[in-house]
């Protein structure tokens, strides 16, 4: 093998095993035993457990947030919000290891640590496109970052869960949570307070 090749096995062996048995419960031992080489090439190619998990977690924070991102293309904000529950739930499907080793130390409601900075920049990106929809229906759009972090953690927390029972299919969970997303918003009052549906 070439060097970019072993290190490429190396990243989907731990990759697996991080996805199966958590940071803390991997070893470099096993990452090598798996993989076939000797202890010293892993510490070779990425200095220790620390450096090879960071390089793991780097990679699918990329890949979600390039998926998310450019599912946020253009379109009615309805279609927005059907492109980016999809991919996300996409990603879910296609990389449950993935999804898994960025979930499993850094759960949704956490304020720190991988997948909460990811869930910060994706929702930084929703902000956005919210503040523009704000603005042109007369909404005050300071309130953009506070409805982009409701809508991605709700999409996030529903994608963990249904990661574990993986029913219904991806694309009713997806038209669920739009569902309740849009007619939710489309409906907003301009001045909401509790109590107003008495």
């Amino acid at each position: 093998m070439t060097g970019e090749e072993r290190r490429q096995q190396l990243l989907d062996v731990a990759r697996a095993l991080f996805a199966e048995k958590g940071f803390e419960a991997a070893s470099i031992e096993e990452i090598a035993h798996r993989a076939g080489v000797s202890k010293p090439v892993v510490y070779e190619h990425f200095g220790g457990k620390e450096g090879v998990y960071a390089v793991v977690v780097d990679r699918e924070m990329r890949n979600l947030l390039d998926l998310v991102v450019s599912a946020l293309s253009a379109g009615h904000p309805r279609a927005l919000l059907e492109q980016a529950a999809t991919a996300v739930l996409e990603y879910i499907d296609n990389s449950t290891d993935g999804f898994r080793i960025l979930v499993r130390d850094s759960p949704v409601a956490s304020t720190t640590g991988t997948f909460s900075s990811l869930l910060n920049d994706i929702a930084s990106q929703v902000e956005h496109i919210l503040g523009l929809q704000f603005s042109a229906k007369g909404y005050d759009a300071k309130l953009a970052p506070l409805y982009s972090q409701a809508l991605v953690g709700m999409v996030a927390r529903t994608g963990q869960w249904w990661l574990e029972v993986l029913t219904p299919k991806k694309e009713e969970v997806a038209a669920h949570l739009v569902n309740m997303a849009w007619n939710g918003l489309s409906h907003l009052e301009h001045k909401p307070k509790l109590g107003n549906w008495r």
